[in-house]
């Protein structure tokens, strides 16, 4: 990739972190969007910190200005917590709101970006059982799936200001070191792993290392826009994927977790948990991206 001068909020979540590192690595010019001021300006790594406020509508639109590129993963977090109702309008404003906020900026700017790649979630789809989703799919009828109808929708002053959007709607992100890799792998070591639920839903994972290839996939791929799928070729049951990852481990996975259990202590947030999202990447590998890891057991040993 040419060297650009990249955007990114969300940079010290999960994902926005590992993403910032290997744009840095690479050469590219850095603009973390931050909210707290002690973070703005030079940054230690190589970045730059400009400062935004998206709950109050606010950004610095001069640090913007002369962008290649922006990638917005900014949003609080679907599993940090149980989902009150106070929680539920955290989720869905700090998405709507902090997108709103930032395409409305770069709809303004003199020299806006070329690129804009704002995140979504496999989500949009709702609960699908075993049926086969691509991006031609509809929209289900759930919260997040709600959530992220308007999410998207959000971005829409950046495209009508000339500015290809692109939507990855993100599966599940194996590793390690966050997301649902953060919570499964360090049980399943201890050998106390086992399916969620009935084990028939379908996960549709995604390493990290595929997942930070295809956002800069997207970021240089000009025939791409609107929504794109980022999950793995090849969803997998989760029991198939419990029992890929006792391999992986070497460990048992005797312990299911029950539905009535995941209910009792996640409350409606039980449904995207046990949920079944049977999604397949298909705009992305029409346009030529290659998977390094294309199955569950090559995306578990990565994430291990």
């Amino acid at each position: 990739m040419v060297p650009m001068r990249i955007a990114v909020t969300g940079s010290t979540g999960f994902i926005g972190s590992a993403l910032v590192g290997s744009l840095l690595a690479e050469g590219h010019q850095v603009v973390r969007l931050v909210r707290h001021r002690s973070r703005t300006g030079p940054q230690r790594d190589g970045s730059v910190g400009v400062g935004w406020n998206p709950l109050l509508l606010q950004v610095d639109r001069a640090g913007l200005e002369g962008l290649d590129a922006v990638v917005h993963l900014a949003g609080a977090g679907i599993a940090d917590r149980r989902w009150t109702e106070a929680h539920k309008r955290d989720i869905r404003d700090s998405r709507v709101l902090g997108t709103e906020t930032l395409a409305g900026a770069l709809a303004e700017l003199k020299q806006p970006p070329k690129v804009l790649v704002s995140a979504s979630a496999v989500g949009y789809y709702g609960q699908t059982g075993d049926r086969v989703i691509d991006e031609r799919s509809p929209a289900g009828e759930d919260f997040l799936a709600r959530v992220c109808v308007d999410w998207e929708a959000a971005a829409r002053p950046a495209a009508d200001a000339g500015v290809r959007v692109v939507h990855p709607r993100t599966g599940m992100v194996m590793d390690a070191g966050g997301g649902a890799g953060a919570r499964l792998i360090p049980l399943f070591r201890l050998g106390l792993g086992g399916r969620l639920g009935s084990g028939e839903q379908y996960w549709s994972a995604i390493s990290l290392a595929d997942h930070l290839a295809a956002l800069r996939f997207l970021i240089e791929e000009d025939s791409l826009s609107g929504p794109v799928n980022l999950t793995g070729p090849d969803p997998v049951t989760n029991r198939e994927l419990t029992e890929a990852l006792g391999r992986v481990l070497g460990r048992p996975t005797v312990f299911p977790v029950p539905g009535f259990a995941l209910k009792a202590v996640l409350g409606e947030m039980a449904v995207e948990v046990a949920g079944s999202h049977r999604v397949l990447p298909r705009r992305l590998e029409e346009a030529g991206f290659v998977f390094r890891h294309p199955d569950v057991e090559a995306i578990l040993r990565a994430a291990v």
